[in-house]
């Protein structure tokens, strides 16, 4: 057997990638832009959360080792250290689960502390995504974020003191009041600790959040022209300074790339545990009711994913690959997609692929199809074209 052939065989009998997402509701208190399910923790709303965990993992039946696994929120670092390391251990009985491939954990700066570090460390976490938003005090007071500055830097340098292999700093732009020079300082201070990732989002205005409520009273106000400016001025300076962007909003350095991620975006599989939590296997996707009392009693009676819950067929999830894939600088490569879904559309996705060649928007290389930089400007509401040559409904284009 050929060099070539052999690896190819050896690709053909790895599992395909296995994440699991773990959603932590716990918040102390609710961020003006933050949309996602949260709670206040109380003693036993934790036991509760951390129990029925373990029950929920148990529902599942788990056909390959775990690849990935990312904990979210909420806030986990609002656990204490030993409730930290009881949500580990439920990971742990899990396959795989003692020590995936990248193990993340978010970590709001004012929750660092050297004993939950050191229990995330000794429980196989390999990486630590700090959610600094900004540097300056003010745009942090006007976020709702509770830490400062001094705590960033505080928390950055316990987490490189303890030791994990990969570090990424989350940062928002195009806050309410933001001056490019504001946002480039704060660009020029995440390099400077030197981060093996950076998350650059740009600010949405979820319904149901307080900054929803400021844009609908005229307090704030959308500006398309400087999220795009800043957009650009984010990838000159981050790509300068080492750091590829593989993503509209993520760059890294060689080896960082966050590699749940990438499952999720290119329509792996992955579950996920907790309220509210999604999941995508076993040929449907589906969430988890956004209610920690509601999830709890569901799972003890042994039903979980029971909101959104969709069949997946090979046409969705085509058509999902190529909106996220689209997202990637990479592209996506649309031979297997048609493969996997031969009964797709794709005349009205090659007409549009055309279509925004001809534009400038996108380049493409055989059946490989990647936005140039201004698509990925656009990747929005190219987005949407695409859902529609799909024939489904435009999705509300964001920032």
């Amino acid at each position: 057997m050929s060099a070539v052939a052999a690896e190819e065989q050896a690709k053909a009998e790895r599992p395909e990638p296995l994440g699991l997402y773990v959603h932590v509701p716990f918040c102390a208190s609710t961020c003006d832009f933050c949309a996602f399910y949260q709670v206040s923790p109380t003693a036993e709303s934790v036991r509760c959360f951390v129990n029925r965990l373990s029950a929920e993992a148990a529902l599942i039946g788990w056909d390959r080792p775990l690849s990935t696994v990312f904990w979210g929120g909420g806030t986990p670092g609002l656990l204490s250290p030993a409730d930290l390391g009881r949500v580990a251990e439920v990971v742990h009985g899990i396959p795989g689960g003692a020590s995936p491939g990248e193990w993340t954990v978010e970590l709001a700066p004012s929750s660092v502390t050297r004993e939950r570090l050191a229990v995330l460390r000794s429980a196989g976490v390999t990486r630590v995504s700090l959610g600094v938003q900004s540097f300056r005090p003010a745009l942090l007071a006007a976020l709702g974020r509770a830490h400062t500055r001094e705590r960033v830097h505080r928390a950055y340098e316990r987490v490189r003191a303890a030791g994990f292999a990969s570090v990424n700093l989350d940062l928002m732009f195009a806050l309410p009041g933001q001056t490019a020079a504001e946002w480039e300082a704060d660009i020029d201070e995440a390099v400077a600790l030197a981060p093996d990732h950076i998350s650059t989002y740009c600010l949405t205005f979820e319904e149901d959040t307080a900054l929803w409520v400021k844009l609908s009273q005229g307090r704030v106000r959308l500006d398309a022209e400087n999220e795009a400016r800043m957009y650009e001025r984010t990838w000159e300076r981050l790509g300068a300074a080492g750091y590829a962007q593989y993503e509209i909003s993520n760059f890294a350095r060689p080896g960082h790339a966050c590699v749940h991620n990438l499952n999720t975006w290119r329509m792996g599989e992955w579950a996920g545990l907790g309220p509210s939590a999604a999941s995508q296997m076993g040929g449907w996707r589906g969430a988890n009711v956004a209610d920690l009392p509601k999830w709890a009693e569901r799972v003890g009676r042994g039903e979980r994913m029971t909101e959104d819950r969709t069949a997946l067929s090979a046409a969705l999830l085509a058509e999902d690959a190529l909106v996220f894939g689209l997202r990637m600088n990479a592209g996506v490569d649309l031979g297997p997609l048609r493969a996997r879904s031969p009964e797709a559309p794709w005349a009205r996705v090659e007409a549009l692929i055309d279509r925004l060649a001809a534009e400038g928007l996108a380049a493409r290389d055989g059946s490989q199809v990647r936005l140039e930089a201004r698509g990925r400007l656009l990747a929005d509401s190219v987005g949407s074209e695409v859902m529609v040559a799909f024939g489904q409904p435009a999705a509300p284009v964001a920032c």
